[in-house]
Parts: C-alpha cells; structure tokens; sequence
C-alpha cells in the first residue's frame, strides 16, 4: 500500500510493503548524505542494509529505551551531523522504533533549521502511530515529549518483516495505540480485535491505523483540535509511564489509560481484548506520582486537562475537565477496578 499524506508543501507518501526496507535506496531518491540513527536494541542489519543502499551514509548507534530521549543523545546526533559536515542537500534516516524516530526528527528538525527526515520504523508502535504526523520531541526533567518540533518526513517506509524480530511483549504492546485509533475512529477495526488474532492479521491493522491518523493529520497538523483524539489513553497514560521510571512499556501504560476514559458499557469489551493482547489492567504505583505526572504533561492548562473520552467504538469526545477530576479515574486503574 502506498498512502499519500496531504500536507500542501509538507506532503509525503507511506510505503507499506513486505520487504521495502532492502529497497530503501530505490524508495528514498536521495539527494546527498545521510545519518543514520539507530538503536542497539534494532537489528544491526537493517541500519546496514540501509547503509549499503545510500552512498555516503554514516550509522549512529544510541542506547535503547526511553532514557536515550534527552537532551544528550540530541547533541551525540547533532554532533555527528556536524563532525560529517551534513549541509540542508542531505538528510537523516531514522531506522527503528519510537525513540529512535522522536530522535532523528528533531535534530533533523533543528539542524540548520531543517534537513531532510526519511524514517523506517521498525517496531509495532512505530509503523502504527509514531512514524507519521511530524511529532518529534525530547523528554525534559521527567516530561515526557515536553521539548520538541513539528517535522514532517518527506518520506516513511514501514516493512512488516522487521516485526519478526521484537519481543513478543513490545509486539503486543505496539497494538494498543492501533487499538486506540479503533476506539476513537473505526469500529469495525475495533470488531477485528475482538473477533479475530490480531497477530494474524498484523498488515491489514497497521494499514487502517495509518488511514485513520493519515486522515486525522491532515484535517489538524499542529494539533489545534482534532488531532488531539489521538491523545486518547495519553492523559494517565503517560503518568503511569513516568512513574514507572521504566517498568512499563508506552503501549502498556496507553492500554491502561484508555481503560477509565470509556463508558461503564463498553469497558468489559475493552477489558477483554487487553487480556487476549497480554497486556495489564492495573499496575501497582503512588496515586500522587501518577497525578503529578499527568499535571505536567502537554495537555494541561490553566483550564484543566483535554481528556479524550469513548461511550461507542468508533466514536469520541473531547472535554477539558480539572486535573483534580481525573484522580477517581486513575484510582481505578492502579487498584485495578477498571476490570472489575
């Protein structure tokens, strides 16, 4: 599938297709240079077969996880840009999942004042979700995602077959943000999780989640209004993320956040597919940790928080209520009430 993203001068084109990552030379139409950021956690392979295809290329190997997203991975990247002596003819490749993504784009983003950012995501929530939409960030004093740019790609190619090789726990969590596009957006890909493996049917999710988002970025690039349903889980969600200090996986803490911002009728349903995806209902953390978290995260203001709420598949709502509002919610899913 190739799926065009209508941004005006910013538009780009998603590949999805088994196998493009060895076709990347062809697919890219380099113009120059280009870093390539990686993680150690990633195939050495793929950034290789990456390398190979692109004349002049240079790999960058930072350390996996959520803690490589600071302000001293950055300056490792943009040293290295220097150092290569990359001018705004050449460009940066991200190859591998979220943080690697985040990463890239924003030194991509604030090099020169932009260059060029192909990326090639290579994990579940990646190819899903974060590879798309221009969202580049750092993590600052424990906020998550709190510095950062809008930074459009010029181009993503997402290989399915990269997939083989992750975890089957970060597989697993990689479908909760699919499974929150679905609840927002599309109820029969949301009837799909329930009836069906997902696991078996892992291309065709991944192609209906970048339609979803495809379409939801290019109503609300800068996410001013509707792009802020993508938010949904996001609001304890990444408190719980915080507060784990890294315990949780992003998707597990979406796939607990989701759980008390839908209706009473529609949880059990909800609650059904998280336990068919391996993935947990509660966890065990200081409600005040959570909390303060949350108050920090880029969708609170002066006003209160704009939470995301789902009564019905396929359906949402926007509403701005007080933080203090939001504390029965994540009482509830650190007692673990939500799959009661």
């Amino acid at each position: 599938m190739n799926l065009a993203v209508h941004l005006g001068p910013s538009s780009y084109e998603i590949v999805l297709e088994r196998g493009c990552l060895f076709r990347a030379g062809e697919l890219l139409n380099l113009r120059g240079r280009a870093l390539i950021v990686t993680d150690d956690g990633v195939p050495a392979e793929y950034s290789a077969r990456v390398s190979a295809q692109c004349p002049g290329s240079e790999i960058l190997t930072i350390p996996q996880g959520e803690r490589s997203k600071c302000f001293q991975t950055l300056q490792e990247i943009l040293s290295r840009m220097l150092r290569m002596g990359l001018t705004r003819q050449d460009c940066a490749i991200a190859v591998g999942g979220g943080v690697v993504g985040d990463l890239t784009g924003f030194a991509a983003a604030i090099y020169m004042r932009g260059i060029d950012f192909y990326n090639i995501p290579t994990t579940v929530l990646s190819q899903v979700d974060s590879s798309i939409g221009g969202k580049t960030a750092i993590d600052f004093f424990g906020v998550k995602n709190v510095v950062g740019a809008f930074h459009q790609p010029k181009k993503v190619l997402i290989d399915p077959q990269t997939l083989q090789t992750l975890p089957r726990r970060q597989l697993l969590a990689g479908l909760a943000e699919a499974l929150k596009e679905a609840l927002t957006s599309d109820a029969s890909l949301f009837a799909r999780f329930e009836t069906a493996d997902p696991m078996d049917e892992l291309d065709e999710i991944i192609a209906a989640s970048l339609r979803i988002k495809a379409h939801v970025v290019e109503q609300d690039e800068r996410e001013q209004g509707l792009r802020r349903i993508l938010n949904f889980g996001h609001t304890i969600g990444h408190g719980l993320e915080t507060a784990s200090g890294g315990a949780l996986l992003h998707g597990e803490c979406v796939a607990m956040g989701m759980l008390p911002m839908v209706s009473e009728a529609l949880r059990p349903r909800l609650v059904r597919i998280l336990e068919k995806l391996e993935l947990p209902l509660a966890w065990d953390l200081e409600e005040a940790a959570v909390f303060d978290a949350m108050i920090h995260d880029k969708k609170a203001d002066a006003r209160g928080i704009t939470c995301v709420f789902v009564d019905e598949p396929g359906t949402c709502r926007l509403e701005t209520v007080p933080a203090e509002a939001l504390r029965p919610r994540i009482a509830l899913v650190l007692k673990g009430g939500a799959a009661q």
